[in-house]
């Protein structure tokens, strides 16, 4: 079985959404459910249909979250060891060689990266060109604009 690494944030998140999921919105589509089968004939009710294909959906996540928690390697990046080198949870600072445009990204899991609060998963293009390097290393980055060369200014583990 194929681990998923995680940060110990990345888990949380998805434990509260599994939560929410089976305490919440599973209750919510079976009273939906209820309601419109009370109508009467479901052959032609819409809102049952619309009530049935959540519930897949939801059953859907649930096991899927299950399954992603199950295999899950949560890793604290606070007590990595990893003598200055991008690991997977480093927060790396980098400096495009070009621009001079400094921006600090933390390489994360596939289900916890979002760009905006720079969070980029591990199997990001710029992720695995910065995996194993160390601060004062240049990375080449394979952009959708084509090579770009970023400089390591930074790398910490928190």
């Amino acid at each position: 079985m194929t681990t998923i690494p995680l940060t110990r944030r990345g888990a949380d998140k998805l434990k509260e959404e599994l939560h929410r999921l089976k305490t919440v919105e599973r209750h919510a589509v079976i009273q939906a459910i209820s309601e419109a089968r009370a109508q009467g004939d479901l052959s032609e009710n819409a809102e049952y249909e619309a009530a049935k294909d959540k519930q897949g959906f939801i059953e859907g996540r649930i096991l899927e979250l299950e399954a992603k928690l199950a295999a899950a390697q949560v890793i604290d990046p606070a007590s990595l060891q990893a003598e200055g080198r991008v690991v997977f949870g480093a927060t790396v600072d980098l400096e495009d060689e070009d621009t001079g445009a400094k921006v600090t990204y933390q390489i994360v899991g596939d289900d916890e990266a979002d760009l905006k609060l720079g969070l980029i998963s591990i199997s990001s293009p710029i992720a695995r060109a910065l995996i194993g390097k160390s601060e004062g290393d240049v990375a080449e980055v394979q952009a959708p604009g084509g090579v770009r060369s970023v400089e390591i200014v930074a790398v910490r583990y928190v």
